[in-house]
């Protein structure tokens, strides 16, 4: 921890820079961030500018996390950076890849905040992040480690699948209704192995607006430096109890194929190169993994009961 800097971060209203603040989660922490009284300035790619129009009271600085000069300008007067940046897919021949967006677009914000004298910086990463795994992973695990080594004031929050009303955007249940539900066909249960009764996959899906909560209170919390929070919904479901959940709140009951895991990555191995192609090989990996931790850590942060995934909190769906 910078020594420079170990204050008491409640005392203080910040102007937080946002890189990532057009994103699904972005638009949430912008919410919580003008809640809580914190200004806020984030990046906005070119042709994102959409992404905003409902939200007031944001500078905004037109670039992207490539842009030197953007990012500088960003965080330019600034106490505090977030760097929620992400990607589940890559798209190599449009420059869109893991080691590009989530580390090395991790290095340039470090550059440019410790260029601008900001002390404070809150990392999205996610559960799983590890030295040793998929290029999804083993990205994300290198970027908070680059950023925890980096001499600044630093928090890792490391979330579950996300879910809420994406506002547009894409998210975890809507995809799960678009792919599995919503298709005039039987939804696909995976399972791991070639056993459909070994271990079922899990998940503790985390709603978004607990993920940005969790972001305002450890932000103005100087005993959260240095440390990584896992934020895990309160409820570990199966995928196949996923699905059904999903279905129950647009009024559609699926019928189940199984799927082994091997069988759909050799498909993906492929076939996943194609857009249109429900999964790859890396997110079939991670998803027979698991995705769960302690959710006591979350309701800690949040400071009431987390949103479970069920219908009062999925209705969105039916929109």
């Amino acid at each position: 921890m910078n020594e420079r800097h170990s204050l008491k971060f409640a005392a203080l209203l910040m102007k937080v820079g946002i890189v990532g603040g057009t994103g699904f989660v972005g638009r949430y922490l912008i919410d919580e961030l003008q809640a809580a009284g914190h200004s806020v300035c984030t990046l906005v790619r070119p042709g994102s500018e959409s992404k905003l129009q409902l939200v007031t009271g944001v500078e905004t600085v037109a670039g992207d996390v490539f842009d030197e000069r953007a990012l500088r300008e960003l965080f330019d007067g600034c106490d505090a950076a977030i760097y929620s940046v992400g990607i589940l897919r890559e798209f190599p021949r449009r420059g869109v890849t893991f080691e590009a967006v989530q580390f090395q677009g991790m290095r340039h914000t470090l550059a440019a905040a410790t260029h601008a004298g900001v002390s404070r910086l809150l990392v999205m990463s996610a559960i799983g992040a590890k030295a040793s795994g998929t290029r999804y992973q083993t990205t994300k695990y290198r970027a908070e480690q680059v950023a925890l080594e980096s001499g600044l004031d630093v928090t890792v929050l490391r979330p579950s699948v996300i879910f809420g009303d994406p506002r547009g955007a894409m998210e975890f249940a809507t995809q799960l209704r678009n792919d599995m539900v919503r298709p005039p066909i039987p939804a696909i249960k995976f399972f791991p192995g070639f056993r459909p009764k070994a271990r079922p996959i899990v998940m503790a899906p985390v709603h978004v607006e607990d993920v940005a909560r969790s972001f305002v209170v450890v932000l103005e919390d100087a005993d959260s430096v240095g440390k990584t929070y896992e934020l895990a919904g309160p409820d570990v479901l199966t995928w196949r109890q996923m699905i059904t959940r999903v279905g129950e709140s647009v009024g559609r009951n699926k019928w189940f194929i199984p799927m082994p895991i091997p069988l759909m990555r050799l498909a993906a191995t492929v076939l996943d190169w194609l857009p249109f192609f429900p999964v790859t090989r890396d997110q079939l990996t991670m998803l027979e993994e698991g995705n769960v931790a302690d959710p006591d850590t979350l309701e800690m942060l949040v400071r009431r009961e987390p949103k479970r995934f069920e219908a009062n909190h999925l209705r969105y769906l039916a929109e």
